[in-house]
């Protein structure tokens, strides 16, 4: 069976990931599908930022729960995405697990696939291992697995869920490159919901549908409030 990218699970990015994924679902509120976007693992060392959790007077506060038990899969050798799913710690959460292939038509499958497990699922989360697609990297060529593509969003959004899309910041000025994807999503999608979640090396976008702003703007001032300093929120959320 192929390795997935199991190096990179536990690391400080998966603690904030899965914080924010917890706070969004709301313990259940609403129905939620993870798209792990599963590749093999490689010979990168980027699965290493594991020392906060050496660190509880610091970290343990933002969710002391999933601190525990990030903390013991690594005391334990087990780092395995599937850990998560299997661990209780997402309620009302469907898990997509299947390597995500660079091939074009197996790709198409993927997603066919993932439609069919996620019926009734209101946010869809995509895990892609850098994000949102770039020029150089067409559909179907090597290493397109790590990328998601903005048709893929497009039909995802008109299936009538919202969507949270993980994004590693790339080396140009990260508020321009912040607004280019959000005119894209405007562009391509027609919302005009989408909240941001940024950390110091990441960017989580979600564009909510029109039925789910309410509740994705109330549990952003959740998400805001529990973790702050880790995990800012834009549009910025007054104080209440």
């Amino acid at each position: 069976m192929d390795q997935m990218k199991n190096q990179y699970f536990g690391d400080i990015n998966d603690y904030r990931k899965y914080g924010l994924i917890r706070l969004l679902a709301g313990g259940g509120e609403i129905k939620t599908g993870i798209c792990w976007m599963l590749t093999p693992d490689d010979t990168k060392t980027d699965g290493k930022f594991t020392k906060y959790l050496a660190e509880p007077n610091k970290y343990k506060k933002f969710d002391p729960d999933l601190y525990g038990f990030l903390g013991k899969c690594i005391e334990l050798n087990a780092r395995n995405i599937l850990e998560a799913a299997n661990s209780y710690k997402f309620h009302s959460t469907v898990f997509f697990n299947p390597i995500l292939e660079d091939d074009a038509v197996k790709r198409e499958q993927y997603f066919s696939n993932m439609y069919k497990l996620f019926q009734g699922v209101d946010l869809i989360f995509f895990d892609p291992d850098n994000g949102l697609e770039i020029k150089s990297k067409s559909l179907g060529q090597k290493d397109s697995s790590k990328y998601l593509y903005w048709s893929e969003v497009v039909e995802c959004y008109k299936k009538g869920q919202s969507i949270l899309i993980y994004q590693h910041f790339i080396r140009e000025d990260r508020n321009k490159f912040i607004s280019k994807i959000l005119e894209n999503i405007h562009t391509k999608t027609g919302s005009r919901n989408t909240i941001y979640f940024r950390t110091s090396n990441v960017v989580f976008f979600l564009i909510c549908q029109d039925k789910h702003s309410q509740y994705f703007s109330n549990k952003s001032k959740t998400i805001s409030n529990k973790w702050g300093g880790q995990i800012q929120v834009f549009p910025k959320i007054e104080e209440t």
